[in-house]
């Protein structure tokens, strides 16, 4: 360990040290609770971060890799860092709280979980990515299914498991897999939704999410929205958990109408997806961004649409109403996102109208190694709103994601931030947010709205609708 000090700065480097990313996050939220503080991180020496605290003033060693932790600290005195120091220290050190029954030792491995309760038919995988491959192995040779949230795993490793499961007729979803709801249970980054007829294939967490939102608005509930990670539609993935999906849902008597989501898929891969539920022989909805109109009458080209068409198939009816932009402000369009797919959707119709724009995806892989995922801490999106919003952008557009997992309050942050903004830049300057949730949801959909569109933010519930709304606000057709 090495420390560099001053009167009311702090670096602390431990040389290949590792914790979870969620409790680095609550570590720097209790050092930044503590008076006197005005800036804490416990984090990863990723690019990323390092980046974030040389932006800060902080001068860092410069052999840092991304195994080192770092702790940095700033306050108004060294009282004041030294308390936040040790309520770091207090979180990291914390031991994880016994099981119920601590006569009972807990399983060391995924097999010997699977061989303590037959009942057992899903791993939930969550760990460091350069690991993760491994695990899914296990839990394959286990004979169990897989939910694999973490992301870091190879293609070619991907590729190999996912054909290792459809050989033993077991299924993976991921890895990078956000989002999946089974019969009912919510897995990753998920919202409360009712059950109903449609079954989902998502290759995309947060264009999942939205579909499901959206259906939940319009009265239909989801009987399984099966994640498969972002890369399953590539050309060397083949769709191999997309198709097993579809060819579930076929099979599952709950499932009335099927739904695929994907980003922008390998052109050869989606003729096959496109013939695979067609042969599952009930109707159906296609919302592969970017292919076109693969699918005919079928096909969408928004996830808003996707909703649309499934809830009237569904016997629903998808009332959004769309807020009217009043005034334009003329400038570049920056979309400040934690969703990829809500990213890549906003900033393609933006980008269709000819306006100047710059979307980031801050779920990135690059941005989230060494960090919790931003729909769980959004500190860096959040700085950027404030950097962007105080430059000469002239719309700035950001999305919401409620539901299990996520921030238990966004717009806590966010509001403060809106009204400083809109405060400083006045009539130059719209910010509109699209939110993406439930009324079931934890967060309360309604509260998060209605304190983000009090800070003066232009509030939607679709992707596409922000970006037709930051279009109008650009001055773009």
């Amino acid at each position: 360990m090495s420390k560099r000090r001053d009167s009311s700065r702090r670096i602390v480097v431990e040389r290949g040290t590792y914790h979870d990313s969620v409790t680095l996050m609550l570590a720097s939220r209790d050092a930044e609770a503590t008076e006197g503080i005005v800036f804490a991180a416990a984090a990863a020496a990723t690019p990323v971060n390092l980046e974030l605290l040389e932006g800060r003033g902080f001068e860092l060693p410069l052999d840092l890799v991304p195994d080192d932790l770092l702790i940095a600290i700033e306050g108004t005195d060294e009282t004041a860092v030294e308390a936040a120091a040790a309520a770091i220290e207090a979180r990291l050190s914390a031991r994880p709280r016994a099981a119920e029954d601590s006569t009972v030792a807990a399983p060391r491995s995924l097999r010997s979980a699977a061989r303590r309760d037959p009942g057992i038919d899903l791993a939930f995988v969550s760990v460091p990515g350069r690991f993760a491959a491994y695990e899914v192995a296990n839990a394959l040779d286990a004979g169990l299914n897989v939910f694999c949230f973490s992301d870091g795993v190879s293609l070619e490793a991907e590729v190999a498991l996912k054909r290792r499961a459809v050989d033993a007729g077991l299924f993976v979803m991921g890895p990078d897999c956000g989002t999946a709801i089974v019969s009912g249970v919510a897995l990753g980054f998920a919202n409360v939704v009712r059950s109903g007829p449609v079954g989902i294939v998502g290759a995309s967490g947060t264009g999942t999410q939205e579909v499901c939102c959206l259906l939940d608005a319009a009265g239909v509930g989801v009987s399984h929205a099966i994640g498969v990670g972002g890369r399953d539609l590539s050309a060397p993935v083949g769709g191999l958990m997309t198709i097993a999906g579809i060819e579930l849902l076929a099979r599952d008597s709950e499932t009335e109408i099927i739904v695929v989501v994907s980003k922008p898929p390998d052109a050869a891969v989606a003729e096959r997806v496109l013939a695979a539920v067609q042969a599952a022989g009930k109707p159906f909805v296609l919302a592969l961004l970017g292919a076109g109109n693969l699918g005919g009458d079928d096909a969408v080209a928004t996830l808003e649409a996707a909703a649309l068409r499934a809830a009237e198939l569904a016997g629903g009816h998808l009332l959004l109403e769309e807020p009217v932009i009043e005034r334009a402000t003329p400038g570049e369009v920056v979309g400040l996102f934690t969703g990829g797919t809500l990213s890549e959707e906003a900033g393609a119709i933006v980008a269709a109208a000819g306006l100047e724009y710059r979307f980031i995806d801050f779920g990135d892989d690059e941005m989230t190694a060494g960090r919790a995922h931003p729909m769980i801490d959004p500190t860096l999106r959040n700085e950027a709103l404030t950097r962007e919003a105080a430059g000469s952008a002239g719309v700035v557009v950001i999305d919401v994601v409620l539901g299990h997992g996520a921030h238990p309050d966004p717009a806590a942050g966010l509001a403060p931030l809106i009204r400083s903004a809109l405060g400083i830049r006045g009539d130059n300057l719209t910010i509109i947010a699209t939110v993406c949730g439930t009324a079931g949801d934890p967060q309360g959909l309604g509260a998060q709205m209605g304190a983000l569109s009090e800070a003066g933010a232009i509030v939607t519930r679709s992707a596409a609708s922000a970006g037709r709304l930051a279009t109008a606000a650009g001055g773009g057709a």
